[in-house]
């Protein structure tokens, strides 16, 4: 099935004691090892909602039919850390989009693209991951969590 120029992020998050906490993921070694959040592509005509939601499962388990908060966090990802130039020589960059994905219960099943995940909270979440964009997406769902802190519907 062909790629859709861009990428989705996505963070699996829980409301613990009234505290948001985020699972976060470690690539396999092959794949550079470091921690993140569901990472990414669209298939031919998705959305990024609907990519965001099918990667969740196919990444981490999660129901299809889980609530997504769509970010307003947006970062523009050079196509060389990602698959090379599917889009041709022209394309160099494509948007990733970034979601918060609600969850119920801790235990994710995770795929062979990572070796283990954890639940943690903010501070720590920012520490763990490599990429600025995924600080900047783990700002933005904490404090969207933490400003409502009754669950958006």
């Amino acid at each position: 099935m062909p790629r859709a120029p861009y990428q989705i992020l996505a963070f699996p998050y829980r409301i613990l004691n009234g505290e948001p906490r985020y699972a976060l993921f470690r690539r396999n070694a092959a794949t550079g090892g470091y921690w993140q959040g569901i990472a990414g592509g669209g298939e031919e005509e998705e959305t990024p909602l609907e990519a965001a939601r099918r990667e969740s499962f196919e990444e981490a388990g999660i129901s299809i039919g889980s609530r997504c908060i769509r970010l307003d966090s947006m970062a523009m990802i050079p196509v060389v850390q990602i698959s090379g130039f599917l889009w041709g020589d022209d394309v160099l960059v494509i948007p990733e989009y970034a979601f918060g994905v609600e969850v119920d219960d801790d235990l994710l099943v995770i795929s062979g693209e990572h070796t283990e995940y954890c639940w943690t909270d903010y501070e720590s979440a920012l520490a763990m991951v490599k990429w600025e964009s995924n600080r900047t997406a783990l700002w933005e769902l904490n404090h969207r969590l933490c400003r409502h802190p009754i669950r958006m519907r």
